[in-house]
């Protein structure tokens, strides 16, 4: 009789999810002047606080619940995580959580401005399709996210221009669509027509993985940040093969002037190195926060993808890109690198467009490059 009972409870321990009760606390809500207040239901903690986009504040105590309200906060996608007696927790009353490397936080939009571009507007979408192309040079099947803008498929014989854009270091082919929201920001700029419709092609720049954690051969591994061939020139050595396979199943157009490469940090990096690697395939060329030869120090100095780099510049702006696009914020730990090599490119007569922002090294300003560096493509 036993053995009877357990096996009719099994079903619904299964579906147990269903039947919790959700907790009362609204956290965060937003208020129609902006403000935002977040609560935690902590009744033995001593001490909570709030961990906002990289800032802590305190949060006060009422019967065990921990609250705190913000004013003045910014429009745009926000991150959080509480402290609670020194240990970071999640918000259980938000069920938006995203994944930064090995980092977990919660996330809530503040509308309003350039916001707006984040949030899903009522207006035509495009797709976004996860493919797996062949790398005969690092031997496997590797995986790269594709965005195709809204009536792609309306009419095969139309082409498109191609922007390819990339992650910074220990992220992968959904970092941009994950935290950089990037396919919002395609679908409102493209429907209000301020961007070209466009194909935008996000590989995993990790050559040492063939997809991001939990989507590869390894399984659900841990994340790492700084994994083998990390900027060591392998990758940039291997990009023609995702050109030649989004030639190939995309309604691409082919040609310099139809093609951008652009990424952030690590990304950044790889976006300068292949941009003057393949000078007769890219015609606009965007570094957002990038790492720069000088942040190397050392690593990867003897890959044949980075030596030379004067003479491989120079060749490249004989013939110049379009655009040349560079953004960083004043408190970038990579700023004072930037700066040197801006000073490089002045020195020898490069032309290049350049935007400094408040911040630092964060999705908070990479997201508003991206925003304002793509009404200037394919122009």
């Amino acid at each position: 009789m036993s053995g009877l009972l357990l096996s009719a409870t099994l079903p619904l321990s299964a579906q147990q999810a269903i039947f919790e009760k959700p907790s009362n606390l609204i956290s965060p809500e937003i208020g129609k002047d902006g403000s935002v207040t977040f609560r935690l239901f902590a009744p033995f903690q001593k001490d909570v606080s709030l961990r906002v986009d990289g800032w802590e504040t305190a949060m006060r105590d009422s019967l065990g619940i921990w609250s705190v309200t913000l004013r003045g906060q910014e429009p745009g996608l926000h991150t959080y995580t509480f402290l609670a007696d020194g240990l970071t927790v999640l918000d259980p009353s938000n069920v938006y959580v995203e994944r930064d490397v090995t980092s977990l936080f919660n996330e809530y939009l503040l509308p309003g401005g350039k916001a707006d571009n984040l949030a899903v507007g009522d207006v035509c979408h495009g797709d976004v399709h996860y493919v797996w192309y062949p790398s005969r040079i690092n031997g496997k099947q590797r995986r790269a996210a594709v965005y195709t803008p809204a009536g792609y498929n309306d009419n095969p014989q139309r082409r498109y221009p191609v922007l390819y854009l990339l992650h910074g270091m220990g992220g992968d082919e959904t970092s941009w669509l994950q935290l950089g929201r990037a396919a919002q920001i395609l679908d409102n700029l493209i429907a209000r027509g301020d961007v070209q419709p466009m194909i935008v092609v996000m590989p995993n720049g990790n050559v040492a993985r063939d997809a991001a954690p939990g989507y590869s051969s390894l399984g659900f591994e841990r994340p790492e940040f700084n994994l083998p061939h990390t900027m060591d020139g392998e990758f940039e050595n291997s990009f023609p093969e995702i050109m030649e396979y989004v030639d190939k199943n995309f309604h691409t157009l082919a040609g310099k002037d139809s093609r951008a490469v652009a990424g952030l940090s690590m990304g950044g990096f790889h976006s300068m190195i292949l941009s003057r690697l393949y000078p007769y395939d890219f015609g606009y060329v965007g570094l957002f926060s990038p790492a720069t030869e000088a942040s190397l120090k050392g690593l990867g100095a003897e890959s044949d993808a980075y030596r030379d780099g004067a003479s491989m510049m120079k060749r490249q702006f004989e013939n110049p890109p379009e655009l040349y696009y560079i953004a960083i914020g004043k408190d970038d730990f990579l700023y004072d690198d930037v700066k040197a090599f801006r000073g490089e490119l002045e020195a020898a007569g490069y032309p290049y467009k350049y935007t400094e922002s408040e911040g630092g090294h964060e999705w908070r300003n990479w997201r508003v490059y991206l925003s304002e560096f793509l009404p200037l493509l394919f122009r």
